[in-house]
């Protein structure tokens, strides 16, 4: 696991094991607020001890920008402390969690400690506002990456912890292409000092912009690439000759994972196609067309 202080009383976490996963930490004068665990038990039991040992704070509320296993499986090495999260983030994981971690368990003994920690307090819309010493939280809605996706906005210092609403390659298979982009434009926007992706290295300011315009390059790509193999003799064969270099990234992003995930963002989009063109059909068929006297 590493770690960095990247203001007053403002510290970021990442992975070593998988993907590059990030997670944060802000102090206050009693207490900590913790954003995503980290994949793996260890590497977040690494986190709570530095939080609680180094810096001396117990860490009274957890909050996880979205579902996905690698940052939320970790909320229940944090006892005592109070989960909050998008309501989605609460169905979400009560509904695909749950069972995918009594498999985890049973193939990796890593998570034989492991268990669910649902969120205690959540919102669907707006804003939630948490104070942390000297620091004003803003929980908002990001989603595009998946429907429940929150990031959270350390106002004093223009910190977006952004969870994988922003990522050195953006990817929606769980969520949407279109809602991403209009997501990105926001953060864009923002004013901010440092983006914390949800994976990957912290965002300077000087870096911010031309990082998102890669972001929003990268879905103007996909959707190219797709609709042009989509009108292809064999569209599938088309799609596997599209590799992340022509799309404007690269494959060693997230440690090694990016070329995996720009095939499964082709997918899913050309999938999303397919349904999109079977529905107009549909329509089509369904019209009332006037009959012959």
């Amino acid at each position: 696991m590493q770690h960095e202080r990247v203001s007053e009383n403002v510290y970021w976490f990442q992975s070593e094991i998988f993907a590059q996963v990030t997670a944060g930490a802000i102090t206050g004068t009693q207490w900590a607020v913790v954003i995503d665990t980290l994949a793996m038990p260890d590497e977040t039991l690494q986190m709570r001890q530095y939080i609680e040992e180094t810096l001396g704070m117990p860490v009274r509320y957890v909050i996880n920008t979205h579902y996905h296993a690698d940052h939320t499986w970790g909320n229940c090495f944090f006892p005592g402390a109070t989960v909050l999260a998008h309501n989605l983030c609460r169905k979400a994981m009560q509904e695909k969690a749950v069972p995918a971690l009594d498999i985890t368990r049973q193939n990796n003994s890593a998570f034989s400690k492991s268990k669910i920690v649902l969120p205690h307090l959540t919102f669907s819309q707006g804003t939630m506002t948490l104070r942390v010493g000297k620091k004003n939280l803003i929980l908002m809605t990001t989603p595009g990456h998946s429907a429940d996706g929150i990031s959270v906005l350390v106002e004093e210092d223009r910190v977006l912890f952004a969870g994988d609403a922003f990522m050195p390659l953006p990817h929606f298979v769980d969520g949407d292409i279109d809602i991403l982009s209009e997501t990105i434009k926001q953060i864009g926007k923002m004013g901010l000092e440092n983006i914390v992706q949800g994976h990957g290295d912290i965002i300077l300011r000087g870096e911010i912009d031309t990082a998102v315009k890669e972001n929003l390059t990268y879905l103007v790509n996909i959707r190219k690439a797709v609709k042009s193999a989509s009108r292809k003799r064999d569209p599938e064969e088309a799609l596997s000759m599209v590799d992340i270099e022509s799309c404007g990234k690269s494959r060693v992003y997230l440690g090694g994972l990016g070329e995996e995930l720009h095939r499964r963002n082709l997918k899913s989009f050309y999938l999303r196609c397919l349904r999109e063109d079977a529905s107009a059909i549909a329509v089509d068929d369904n019209e009332i067309r006037p009959t012959a006297e």
